[in-house]
């Protein structure tokens, strides 16, 4: 069934509930130090602003495990998005209640309010169905424009929807929707998938659901020591997946069957530990010394990857190729950054290391997608039905 957006429905004079994703990262003091995710949903808030409806934003914020913790308040938030559209913010003590529904009932048309942190109720995470209705008691329209929590069926995603006549999706909704499912339905060929971070368990799936779509698969990070070590190349003190090698095996067999190139680090960089202090220095081939451990991939393997990147037309990218956070370690990373900036595919990237990879090689400008949720784009992309976007059809 289809899904209503936000410009496809009446809500001139609505109180519009929109549930936003504003779990931006903090510093030390409490200031907000990226607000991606605040810019992300401005179009459908001065969307909805412009139609002159009342305007209810709603999101959770850290964890704070369902008590109220000042570490956690919104009201940073409010205080930046008052300065990015430039008008008055309400930010009342909290997201129910006798003084929010009495807030809510008083607003005019234009307004715009940022309810307290929906996770200070532990009714949210648990999707309660009393707490579910108190949210919608206060909305004549539901939008969800959180796609980084639509994989979580909670109160303000999934229960209390059922409770609004009218419900619908945001601007980055729909484009979130629109491209992930246009890399899984009708992918201009060649389509490469590139796939890192630390576990092969957190990508069966996803590999699985690929393999039937991709014209080849280039993987690093942690994982692919997992995949080296299944297929019998010695990989020293490398994080590897035991209980995974068999996984692995099979994968690269299915693979093989199908006739998909899995592509492997050629060589590594290498080091005695994962720190700033380490000595880093390169392997000439796959395998590593026992005593040593790879934390990057290596020349050889960028010149590889980097060849079926400038070959392709549609690119998919989740996961580092090594040790991000650490510069010696970061060069894989930042080299495929550029080069998929380089091309003129069609680049969707999702997860928070690869999003920050963009961000620090200065090419985000040049991605085609950049999705703002690593584990709800994950479950997408391995074929998962998400809860928050399931409850939103009509």
């Amino acid at each position: 069934m289809p899904i209503k957006f936000i410009d496809g429905l009446p809500i001139a004079e609505k109180r519009v509930f929109i549930r936003v994703d504003f779990n931006v990262a903090l510093d030390e003091t409490g200031q907000i130090s990226d607000d991606t995710r605040i810019r992300a949903v401005l179009p459908t808030i001065r969307y909805a602003l412009e139609q002159k409806a009342k305007v209810i934003l709603a999101s959770h914020l850290g964890r704070p495990k369902g008590q109220v913790n000042p570490k956690y308040t919104m009201k940073p938030v409010g205080k930046r998005l008052a300065e990015l559209l430039d008008v008055d913010v309400i930010l009342p003590e909290d997201c129910v209640g006798d003084a929010v529904k009495k807030l809510t009932a008083d607003m005019q048309t234009g307004q715009i309010m940022l309810l307290e942190n929906l996770r200070f109720h532990k009714e949210e995470e648990a999707n309660d169905e009393v707490f579910s209705k108190r949210l919608a008691s206060i909305a004549d329209v539901y939008i969800n424009d959180a796609f980084g929590t639509a994989h979580r069926a909670h109160a303000s995603t999934v229960g209390m929807v059922p409770f609004v006549a009218v419900r619908g999706a945001g601007f980055l909704m729909r484009s979130e929707i629109q491209y992930l499912s246009k890399i899984l339905s009708a992918p201009e060929k060649p389509f490469v998938a590139i796939l890192g971070g630390a576990k092969v368990s957190d990508k069966i799936g996803v590999i699985e659901n690929l393999l039937s779509r991709v014209d080849s698969l280039l993987i690093g990070g942690g994982m692919a020591y997992t995949f080296l070590k299944a297929k019998g190349i010695e990989v020293g003190k490398s994080l590897v997946e035991e209980e995974k090698i068999h996984t692995a095996r099979k994968i690269l067999d299915r693979a093989e069957t199908k006739n998909i190139p899995i592509l492997l680090p050629l060589d590594h960089i290498i080091a005695l530990e994962a720190s700033a202090q380490a000595k880093p220095s390169t392997t000439q081939g796959a395998s590593i010394p026992q005593d040593l451990m790879g934390l990057d991939i290596g020349p050889k393997t960028q010149a590889r990857y980097i060849q079926e990147i400038a070959n392709s037309k549609t690119i998919f990218w989740n996961g580092p190729m090594g040790v991000f956070e650490i510069g010696a370690f970061a060069q894989g990373t930042m080299a495929l950054a550029k080069a998929i900036a380089q091309t003129n595919a069609v680049s969707v990237i999702g997860g928070g290391d690869s999003v920050a990879a963009v961000n620090k090689a200065g090419v985000a400008d040049k991605i085609t997608h950049i999705s703002t949720g690593g584990g709800a784009s994950l479950e997408f992309v391995e074929g998962k039905e998400l809860p928050g976007i399931k409850v939103l059809e009509c």
